[in-house]
């Protein structure tokens, strides 16, 4: 945890607090240690961001999601219209 936070230049407290916020689940060792995957020290990252422009944390972590979301959102609508843009391209003219 301690070198999570470091490489996204926060605290350990912080990280607790946007892991009780449950905007990250970080894997546990063996021992117990915390262990972030790159993509929950990207959101770790975006969160303080947003934390150091004076937004409270819940806030941030309601935008996070809604951020992911609509990213998501929109992935799934382009690959809907190169779905329906195939089928039109591959489908036979209408018959006069």
């Amino acid at each position: 945890m301690g070198r999570a936070a470091e490489v996204i230049g926060t605290t350990q407290s912080f990280l607790r607090a946007i892991g009780e916020a449950r905007l990250i689940t970080p894997l546990r060792s063996a021992g117990g240690h915390r262990r972030y995957s790159r993509y929950q020290l990207r959101i770790a990252a975006r969160a303080r961001e947003l934390v150091d422009q004076g937004t409270p944390i819940e806030a941030a972590c309601r935008i996070i999601v809604l951020e992911d979301q609509l990213e998501e959102a929109q992935r799934i609508n382009a690959e809907y219209r190169r779905a329906v843009e195939a089928a039109e391209t591959a489908a036979p003219p209408p018959a006069a």
